[in-house]
């Protein structure tokens, strides 16, 4: 089977598991689903850091069992730069690297759990629909009409292709977000969240360059790794919880 058939096969099981989940619509399992896509997502963060370390995956799954029963998960992202800084002037020879991966993918999965212990599963589809057309978007605009570099981080990225993508997403996030806010708010929290979900996509790209690798791990046939799948979400997640709190 050709690559293309892998990733076909690959992204067809990964649609059906999320709208599965979404029908069900259960806290546990919503918690246990994403707690294995951050352990994944964390362990490929530290081979992309350059970081091995046992202690800090046994803490990764401590603070996302925490994250079960706490009533506001973002708040373990400050609590956890608190600990580290305190750890780190305890033990001045701490490697401060450490705490990459905490804040990279740690803080974007907690405001994705955030965002579904406060607004629900339909907010999660809002931030889904937006990111999948951001992405849509730029690949079909960027292949047909895109021209022009982008930055040097990802190359194969057009400025033609991340404004069509940012377009689409900001239509058919609007679509999904009247059901939260008026059309104005719906618009502005989707124009933002899909363009930071585009840095999001293109941070890993800088940290994959950095560590030589063309993808972040093998474990999706045809997509790579989890990092692939999820990386916009990881910034966009924060930006959405951030906008609709402030704004909605």
């Amino acid at each position: 089977m050709g690559e293309l058939g892998k990733r076909i096969i690959t992204g067809t099981v990964l649609v059906g598991a999320v709208a599965l989940i979404g029908w069900i619509d259960s806290f546990f399992l919503t918690w246990l689903v994403l707690g294995g896509v951050y352990l994944l997502a964390f362990y490929e963060a530290g081979n992309l850091y350059g970081l091995h370390s046992n202690a800090s995956f046994f803490y990764a799954a401590a603070i996302w069992g925490i994250a079960a029963v706490y009533p506001y998960p973002d708040d373990l992202f400050v609590l956890m730069g608190i600990v580290f800084a305190s750890y780190a002037a305890y033990r001045p020879k701490t490697d401060w690297r450490l705490f990459l991966p905490f804040v990279y993918p740690t803080a974007g999965m907690l405001f994705f759990l955030t965002l579904y212990k406060d607004y629900g599963m339909m907010a999660m589809a809002w931030l889904i629909v937006l990111v999948a057309a951001a992405d849509i978007g730029a690949y079909v605009v960027g292949r047909s009409i895109g021209k022009t570099k982008f930055c040097e981080t990802s190359p194969k990225k057009t400025i033609e292709g991340v404004v069509g993508g940012i377009v689409l997403a900001t239509l058919a996030g609007m679509a999904v977000g009247l059901d939260f806010v008026s059309a104005e708010k719906a618009m502005v929290i989707s124009f933002l969240t899909a363009a930071s979900s585009v840095f999001g996509d293109l941070y890993e790209s800088y940290l994959k360059r950095r560590a030589g690798v063309k993808d972040s791990g093998t474990i999706l046939p045809g997509h790579g790794g989890v990092l692939d799948r999820i990386d916009g979400y990881l910034f966009a997640s924060v930006v959405m919880v951030i906008l609709l709190r402030g704004i909605a």
